[in-house]
């Protein structure tokens, strides 16, 4: 009545052994690394770059603990964070451009763990440390880009068509393009319409104008902020953080979370960059020029500089931007001189053709516009047409910030600017405070429900408390294997889960008693407790899994790590209050013919109750 199979059994303990195994990487902590990947398709990480950096740590006499080459990038272990400093500088020197040298935590965890894919859970910004920024998206700067944009569509539309116009001005949230008369103002809108389906057109005499509906101008906002965030992502990733948090939170704000970066001050000025290519022509009027330089620059004109302080009048007209950039790469001019290889799309290299095909012999300004400053990067005269979609962006920059240009334009150019509203730095020292505190409430919890359960339940409590110990193996098994990232709310989901998976435990042995005091033989009793108790377990289990999936679906950060813990817990916690405790049971009373009582405390008879005073027959 009482015995399980033997491939139950074997079943429980292959599972008890696979949770002991996916478990135990959480408990070897983390080390400093040094992570080289690279961004370049022509370079790659192999054991010539692992050779490579041996000998550079070899020659600086920097020790290591060891290396391996891991999803396309190789990691170098340390023991602290000094050597970890030393060994990048010296990596750095060693392998030059083309590569990404970035400080990083490693899991501590035996190499034979991570070759079965036994590895820890990331920790969250509140257990590992970390920088959090909140991000406020300008979305009047993005409304004037969209407008700068359509005016750039408009002026090469109606040089295709061979329409001659004036300066498109910007009037509020539109466009006002002039013709020289209404007859070619006529003509020019059946040439836009089909262009911009977005956007209304209308003729006023001589006039264009161009404008947006509301409908329109939210689609605008909300797809600024998901490309800042798509942005966002690609800057990250090249900065080799691992499981990052980046999020809309509102209208027009980010959060950005980057657990275990070391270098904030890095972070920070690579995420908070606007770096925006625009291509432009030069005026070479020496009259606008000396006109501009006494103060009054021209209309449809501005006065840029290079950072050798050498002035350029250029033309307001953009005729490229950065959103048609492919690929941008450091590298080395004809000079021998750090710059950017830049390659456009088919758009843009088509554009870029036609721009310099019909600007021979004239200046064309390349401005880098980074952080609401425009600088002339380079102003270049044009000998030839340029096919291909490819040219270089040189001047006087590093060989430092050529690479961090090249970051920046590969990434994708912002849709607007941000400002960080505020930033919070969590050290590793706090991150380390708070895990011990949540680890040490979850273990007295714990050990105070396990005290409990013996005292009151004898046998059947140490048998709940196995079945406990068990579902904890289980859920943190399990989230390792799926890689979650803990945090403090996921911690907080953990003692949650042991609080109700014992309530299982507890309906089990309450209902064993009942059957003990309704009179049934103890093998009966344990037969029919589990039995019965089985139905109240699951029902109880699936309204709180609803409510828990109800907290995944519509929670965010937090919320759905909180929510992602509590759903597994549940799972885990019917398998082991249910399964695991009933086979300690069924392995210590499966076996005796005459059992005569259980060790599960203290029994109310009816006969004992029946003698009790004011009780009669």
């Amino acid at each position: 009545m009482n015995r399980y199979p033997l491939w139950k059994y074997l079943l429980i303990v292959v599972t008890l052994v696979l949770g002991l195994l996916y478990t135990l990487p959480n408990f070897f902590g983390e080390i400093p690394a040094v992570q080289v990947s690279t961004n370049r398709q022509a370079i790659s990480i192999n054991a010539d770059t692992e050779k490579t950096v041996t000998e550079a740590l070899a020659a600086a006499n920097i020790p290591h603990n060891g290396m391996f080459i891991a999803e396309g990038s190789l990691k170098v272990r340390f023991t602290d964070t000094e050597t970890q400093l030393k060994a990048r500088d010296a990596i750095e020197a060693r392998l030059g451009e083309g590569y990404i040298i970035a400080l990083n935590l490693l899991a501590n965890t035996p190499e034979w763990m991570a070759q079965i894919k036994a590895k820890p859970m990331f920790r969250g910004l509140d257990l590992r440390g970390g920088v959090h920024f909140t991000m406020q998206v300008d979305m009047e700067a993005a409304v004037e880009k969209t407008l700068d944009r359509y005016a750039g569509d408009i002026r090469r539309q109606l040089r295709q068509a061979k329409i001659r116009s004036g300066n498109i001005a910007k009037n509020g949230q539109t466009l006002s393009v002039p013709f020289q008369d209404e007859a070619d103002a006529a003509k020019a809108l059946p040439e836009l319409r089909p262009y911009f389906p977005d956007a209304v057109l209308e003729q006023s005499g001589n006039r264009i104008t161009v404008s947006l509906t509301e409908a329109a101008w939210d689609k605008v906002r909300s797809d600024a902020v998901k490309q800042n965030i798509s942005t966002l992502h690609n800057r990250v990733n090249e900065l080799g953080v691992a499981e990052p948090v980046i999020q809309q939170a509102g209208a027009d704000r980010i959060v950005v979370q980057l657990p275990g970066v070391q270098d904030t001050a890095k972070a920070k000025d690579i995420i908070g960059r606007t770096a925006t290519l625009e291509v432009r022509m030069v005026s070479t009027d020496p009259a606008q020029m000396e006109s501009a330089m006494l103060g009054n620059v021209p209309p449809g004109f501005d006065l840029l500089y290079s950072s050798e302080g050498h002035p350029y009048l250029v033309n307001k007209q953009v005729e490229l931007t950065g959103d048609n950039i492919n690929d941008a790469q450091p590298g080395l001019n004809e000079r021998n001189q750090p710059g950017v290889n830049v390659s456009f799309d088919s758009a843009g290299a088509a554009i870029f053709a036609d721009l310099t095909r019909n600007n021979v012999g004239k200046l064309m300004a390349m401005v880098l516009i980074d952080q609401g400053k425009a600088e002339v990067v380079t102003a270049p005269v044009i000998n030839e047409a340029i096919l291909g979609g490819r040219t270089i962006i040189s001047g006087s920059m590093s060989q430092a910030q050529a690479a961090d240009i090249s970051l920046l334009l590969r990434a994708g150019s912002l849709a607007a600017p941000m400002q960080i509203i505020e930033e919070r730095t969590i050290g590793p020292s706090l991150g380390q405070e708070n895990i011990e505190k949540g680890f040490n409430s979850t273990l007295w919890g714990f050990v105070a429900v396990a005290l409990f359960m013996v005292v009151y339940y004898r046998l059947f409590g140490v048998f709940s408390v196995i079945a406990l110990t068990s579902n904890l193996l289980f859920l943190i098994a399990i989230l390792s294997f799926l890689q979650a990232t803990l945090t403090l709310p996921g911690i907080a989901a953990i003692a949650l889960t042991l609080g109700m998976a014992i309530d299982s435990n507890v309906l089990i042995n309450e209902r064993i008693r009942e059957e003990l005091r309704a009179g049934n033989t103890p093998q009966m009793a344990i037969n029919a407790g589990y039995q019965h108790a089985w139905n109240t377990i699951v029902d109880s289990n699936i309204t709180s899994l609803i409510a828990g999936i109800a907290l995944l679906v519509f929670g965010s950060g937090p919320v759905r790590g909180f929510a992602v813990v509590h759903c597994i817990g549940i799972l885990t916690s019917m398998y082991s209050s249910v399964v695991v405790s009933r086979a300690c049971a069924n392995l210590w009373y499966g076996r005796r013919r005459k059992l005569q009582s259980l060790s599960i405390g203290s029994v109310w008879k009816p006969e004992t109750q029946a003698a009790l005073p004011g009780n009669k027959e």
